[in-house]
């Protein structure tokens, strides 16, 4: 075993409860490589938003780790390269997880971290023994048989999931199911914790902040001048705020004059996450933090398709790790929230995978069906450029 973490040193304000993550040298790689998919996902947010956004990469590999169990061949190998995993290591992903999931919340006495994981699979279906006990065992997912044809129960329970574990912070995910739907897959993420030294509510007051070149408003920002961890490049400087005992902190970035956030995610994903957290020293720091609240949803299907995993979404998806139907991934969705003030900080997130059923399959044996028994249209094609030389349609007269 190994300790992975940052140095307490460094931490301002740690106690003699601080403890660290101890994992397995395997697990201590997957979290550089989460950190890696962490900065993916950031940069293709970033691309897409123009606004304020949060969202969880964690919560979203809980989900990814359990859609991982159930499947096989390429759109497990699609998976595992999203997430920066070697490809045919789903066990060594689930002890890693099952250790997170199990130290996370363990950390800190002053911190509240929740992390819950559901499935909630169709009364005509059934999942593989083996895939239930899986997730049973490493993610600890609840599993429950919904009838989704009856739409507002099941939303009913899905919302109700949700905002159960995530302290009424996220009392909705999903609006509408879809009639083919086969299993709704979640994971839930919960965090509170009051920093260690917390601002001085008198000492907020509104300040100007400059949302976008030439465009000024007012914000209400927080004040304090202590002594924090911070690093500095020529791209942009950084602080660290802990939390509780220290095991948690939360680390702004802040773009040097000249450059943007795109560019601090450029930055981190060439010099990596880990050297920003070594080159942090304690100095004496004058903090200006806005009190601010955000939520943000997204529809992130498209996105993981063009990541590296387009397969798992297709029609030639192979879940039969997970259930001997015909399955593949309708939607995958995330919904956040952080509340940041003078005390500490809130924050949730729900991930959510739907499941539905295709009309076209993948066998386990790698045979895919194809009947054609009913009007289809046909390609003559050249292989090496894809030019098409014919195209017709066949209705059986």
């Amino acid at each position: 075993m190994i300790v992975a973490g940052c140095n307490p040193a460094v931490i301002d304000g740690g106690d003699d409860n601080f403890k660290e993550l101890r994992l397995s040298t395997k697990a201590a790689e997957y979290i550089q490589k989460g950190n890696d998919f962490s900065l993916s996902f950031m940069e293709k947010i970033n691309e897409a938003e123009e606004g304020s956004y949060v969202i969880s990469p964690l919560s979203l590999q809980y989900l990814l780790g359990m859609i991982l169990n159930g499947a096989k061949g390429q759109t497990a190998d699609e998976i595992c390269e999203v997430l920066g995993y070697g490809a045919g290591e789903t066990g060594s992903v689930n002890e890693y997880c099952k250790s997170m999931l199990t130290q996370l919340p363990k950390l800190d006495d002053k911190t509240t971290l929740k992390i819950a994981n559901a499935i909630m699979v169709a009364k005509r279906g059934d999942l593989l023994a083996s895939y239930k006990n899986t997730v049973a065992n490493y993610y600890e997912a609840y599993v429950e048989s919904v009838d989704f044809s009856n739409t507002s129960l099941a939303l009913s329970k899905i919302n109700g999931w949700c905002n159960r574990n995530t302290n009424g912070l996220i009392p909705k995910i999903l609006d509408d199911l879809s009639p083919q739907t086969y299993a709704v897959l979640m994971n839930a993420l919960y965090f509170k914790s009051k920093w260690v030294k917390t601002f001085d509510k008198a000492a907020t007051a509104e300040e100007p902040f400059i949302s976008k070149p030439g465009e000024k408003i007012k914000q209400k920002m927080m004040k304090k001048e202590e002594q924090f961890a911070y690093a500095s490049n020529n791209v942009f400087r950084a602080v660290r705020l802990p939390y509780g005992n220290g095991s948690f902190s939360m680390i702004v970035a802040l773009p040097q004059e000249g450059n943007t956030v795109s560019d601090v995610i450029a930055s981190l994903n060439k010099t990596g996450w880990k050297s920003l957290a070594g080159s942090m020293s304690s100095r004496q720091v004058q903090l200006w933090l806005p009190k601010f609240e955000s939520k943000f949803e997204a529809d992130l299907t498209e996105m993981l398709s063009k990541l590296g995993m387009p397969t798992a979404f297709g029609p030639i998806a192979d879940f039969s790790a997970m259930t001997k139907e015909f399955v593949c991934i309708d939607m995958i969705k995330q919904k956040a929230i952080i509340k940041v003030d003078e005390e500490g900080s809130e924050a949730a997130a729900v991930s959510i995978g739907v499941i539905k059923n295709t009309s076209v399959g993948f066998d386990p044996e790698g045979t895919v069906i194809f009947h054609a028994d009913h009007p289809f249209l046909y390609f003559i094609t050249e292989n090496s450029s894809g030019a098409i030389l014919f195209a017709g349609r066949y209705n059986g007269k």
